[in-house]
């Protein structure tokens, strides 16, 4: 009997919404909104019952290696500045390794594009291909004329079902998108290869604007000249 019950639809009783009367007082709360801010609420009041119980049993003796490096600011623990912790040539493989990345990223960027570039194709051009027949003589050439049929215009973009014309415009988006990735990407190259020329040893010094011979956005330095062995 109780599987019959459970088979008939039952009617959904539905919680009444704000009157007009109290429109002005918001949205009205709902139960299962109750639900979620009585938890929360509860949630809280739990975390601030534990760190309660942990200042009040704290061991004033205590102490942890991890005290030397760090220290308490307005009453937040901050970690000492680790500059020192790499030496000079471990920055350089980890600038080294960094520039890979994003060299990597960039040839797959633009392997896609030019993917994406041969699978593309304008539907307003018109098409180059043409049918060749092949004739005996004169006659048989204008038999061939005769029966070849009329020339139908190429199809344009707007004759194309919807479904591929919203693929092809989405391919066309995606194609602008990974260009200004790949310009992006250009420009994080470039910057990190400077950074990283920078690190190498060389007298160097930063050019004026009046020293600069062709026009650049980014800052232009200068080695000075160094006699190999």
């Amino acid at each position: 009997m109780s599987s019959l019950r459970n088979a008939l639809p039952r009617k959904a009783h539905k919680e009444r919404s704000q009157p007009q009367s109290r429109k002005k007082f918001g949205l009205l709360e709902k139960h299962k909104d109750y639900v979620e801010r009585a938890r929360a609420f509860h949630r809280k009041e739990e975390t601030l019952q534990k760190l309660k119980e942990k200042a009040a049993f704290r061991n004033p003796d205590e102490f942890y290696f991890k005290m030397i490096n760090s220290k308490t600011v307005h009453g937040v623990h901050r970690q000492e500045g680790e500059a020192n912790k790499y030496s000079k040539e471990e920055l350089m493989l980890m600038k080294t390794q960094d520039i890979g990345y994003i060299l990597q990223k960039l040839q797959a960027e633009k392997k896609k594009i030019e993917k994406l570039n041969a699978v593309l194709h304008s539907v307003d051009n018109q098409s180059s291909t043409q049918h060749v027949y092949f004739a005996e003589d004169r006659t048989e050439a204008r038999e061939i004329r005769a029966q070849k049929p009329e020339h139908r215009e190429n199809p344009t973009f707007e004759d194309l079902p919807k479904d591929i014309k919203r693929r092809t415009i989405g391919s066309y988006r995606e194609l602008e998108a990974r260009r200004n990735r790949v310009k992006e990407l250009e420009k994080i190259y470039t910057d990190m290869a400077m950074q990283k020329e920078l690190q190498k040893k060389g007298r160097k010094r930063k050019l004026r604007e009046d020293e600069i011979v062709g026009p650049t956005s980014g800052p232009v330095f200068k080695w000075r000249q160094e006699r190999k062995r």
